[in-house]
């Protein structure tokens, strides 16, 4: 029962403090960081501490200063949080309570083949903020491969002139396993993919463009299975997807650079349809999304345009447009996402790069620096577990 000030029974309620205010969380991986602002009256003596518990009262954690980190949460599960402050007179009344905060698992990207280093897989933590490290090895080294992925798998694609398709879990470090073959040899092929079904397209063999679309279920192992063809046969372009959307985007037949954007329904199998046209025709692009819009980026076109990032949204058809521009305007380059952010890596431009950069998805702007990859190079697979493809 409050008295006085809000003291409970026991307690000297005129000298306890008031409740701390402005309560607000912020999600990590089975944690949530609880922030709030220390009440201007302390009561009878100084505040010694803090207790935070979410709204069942299950899961708590004490500490002597904003922010206060409560653990043990389980990801994807909505939690609210109240806050009591405490002196030598006892405790406060409760908060408000926060707003509901749902921890996340924090998305991993994968890069896997570079030219530099064609066995090493890359990863990095999207939601973060610097450099890669090292997840395990290929099960057979190349580079110009593509990549795909569910929440939980990542698959690795071509590259090389071959057919080998391999997989990792992207949660875990470790070294690579066969996945099984594509339909036919692939170089410079382009991925994407739905929570459930992955899709291979394009490429070339020894020279040309591929018209051929592959298509597999990521969380099993098997031979991929042909899809239907794309309305251009080209290499070196990028996928990207949401739930239901596959979008295939710019790319070359070995002579003319291609503008193109096609779309498949990720579900069926059929021929791909045109989505619209990019700002540029450009070879050696990256492509990644969150749920509802795509972004397009870089390339070997117009050297006005090689720093070029472009949108379109997934669900509509039409041209792209303008978002920004990259750090440095490079090409044969690769892309991963989480739900908010666009990670942009390596490439070259003439001369291979490390770069690394983003962007915030739902916005419009120039793309900052992100950190460095462990080695500078071109022409490699890339995936996370947190892309637009994921439902």
């Amino acid at each position: 029962m409050a008295k006085g000030k809000g003291g409970f029974l026991g307690h000297d309620g005129l000298n306890a403090p008031d409740a701390p205010t402005g309560v607000s969380g912020t999600a990590g991986d089975t944690q949530v960081d609880v922030s709030f602002t220390s009440p201007s009256d302390v009561g009878g003596s100084a505040i010694t501490g803090y207790r935070v518990t979410d709204g069942t009262g299950a899961f708590g954690a004490s500490g002597s200063s904003s922010p206060i980190t409560v653990t043990g949460l389980t990801n994807g599960t909505s939690y609210t949080f109240n806050v009591w402050a405490i002196n030598a007179f006892g405790w406060s009344v409760a908060s408000d309570a926060s707003g509901s905060v749902t921890p996340v698992q924090p998305t991993i990207g994968l890069f896997a083949g570079i030219s530099t280093d064609q066995d090493l897989i890359q990863k990095i933590t999207v939601n973060t903020l610097g450099n890669t490290s090292t997840f395990g090895n290929l099960s057979q080294a190349r580079d110009q491969s593509a990549g795909c992925s569910s929440s939980t798998r990542g698959v690795f694609g071509g590259g090389g002139g071959t057919n080998t398709m391999d997989y990792v879990t992207i949660q875990s470090d470790g070294n690579a396993t066969d996945f099984g073959d594509l339909t036919e040899n692939r170089r410079y092929p382009a991925g994407c993919s739905s929570s459930t079904r992955g899709i291979f397209a394009g490429g070339s063999d020894v020279s040309g463009g591929i018209l051929t679309i592959d298509y597999i279920t990521i969380a099993s192992t098997s031979n991929a299975s042909d899809f239907g063809d794309m309305t251009v046969g080209r290499r070196q372009f990028a996928g990207c997807a949401s739930s239901t959307r596959g979008l295939l985007s710019g790319g070359t037949d070995g002579i003319t650079k291609r503008n193109v954007i096609d779309y498949i329904t990720i579900a069926s199998t059929g021929n791909a349809t045109d989505f619209g046209d990019m700002l540029y025709a450009g070879w050696g692009i990256a492509s990644c999304s969150n749920s509802t819009r795509a972004l397009i980026a870089g390339g070997n076109g117009n050297s006005s345009y090689e720093n070029v990032i472009m949108y379109v949204t997934i669900a509509s058809t039409g041209n792209a447009t303008d978002f920004g521009d990259l750090t440095l305007a490079r090409r044969e380059f690769s892309a991963v996402s989480s739900p908010t952010r666009a990670l942009f890596g390596a490439g070259t431009t003439g001369s291979t790069s490390n770069v690394m950069d983003y962007v915030e998805i739902a916005t419009t702007g120039n793309a900052s620096d992100f950190g460095d990859f462990t080695t500078a190079g071109k022409n490699y697979g890339a995936c996370s577990d947190g892309h637009g493809g994921i439902a």
